[in-house]
């Protein structure tokens, strides 16, 4: 069934696929509250801060913020914000690559890995006893399954904040930016 809208014709959503957005959405946000508020109580960190900390420890080698915001979804200024709110605190450092200047990269200090080391369990316990607890080890298959289909398709069309970069490829502009695409 169709439905007439201010941008056109769309076509509705089934009553199932309807609960499960709902559903979905549901269980994100009591998800996202609980951890929240697990990560301040816990480290005084929100989310954001977490993965980054998360990422750099867990990573083999410093990381660009261009490798950060590859796996992380939030704005390119929210992250640069965020990078520095965790720089003043000493938990990351940043410094410009030895092998392109262009680049910064991220590494997290001793600091760093001690509040991580700090929030994990806390943080290990909320996503179990809310997320998993209530799921079958073939649930928790199929679930990541299906929300790795679903992010993979969502990431072929990230936000506008997501998307990479264009940088001018040379003149000094007034027409349209050219050239390839380039992350930050």
């Amino acid at each position: 069934m169709s439905k007439h809208y201010a941008r056109g014709v769309v076509k509705a959503l089934t009553p199932v696929q309807l609960q499960t957005y709902f559903a979905l959405m549901e269980a994100a946000s009591l998800l996202q509250y609980a951890v929240r508020e697990q990560l301040l109580a816990d480290g005084g960190l929100s989310y954001v801060q977490f993965e980054i900390l998360a990422k750099l420890a867990d990573a083999e080698r410093p990381l660009t913020m261009t490798d950060l915001a590859d796996g992380v979804v939030y704005s390119r200024s929210g992250l640069t914000h965020q990078a520095g709110l965790l720089e003043k605190e000493g938990l990351i450092t940043r410094a410009s690559s030895p092998d392109d200047q262009r680049a910064t990269v991220v590494s997290i200090t001793e600091a760093g890995r001690a509040r991580v080391a700090t929030v994990l369990p806390g943080h290990i316990e909320v996503v179990r006893e809310l997320l998993f607890d209530s799921l079958s080890d073939r649930d928790v298959r199929t679930l990541g399954d299906v929300m790795s289909r679903a992010r993979d398709h969502m990431r072929a069309r990230p936000p506008r904040s997501a998307a990479p970069r264009r940088r001018r490829t040379g003149g000094s502009g007034g027409g349209p930016v050219r050239g390839r695409a380039v992350r930050l």
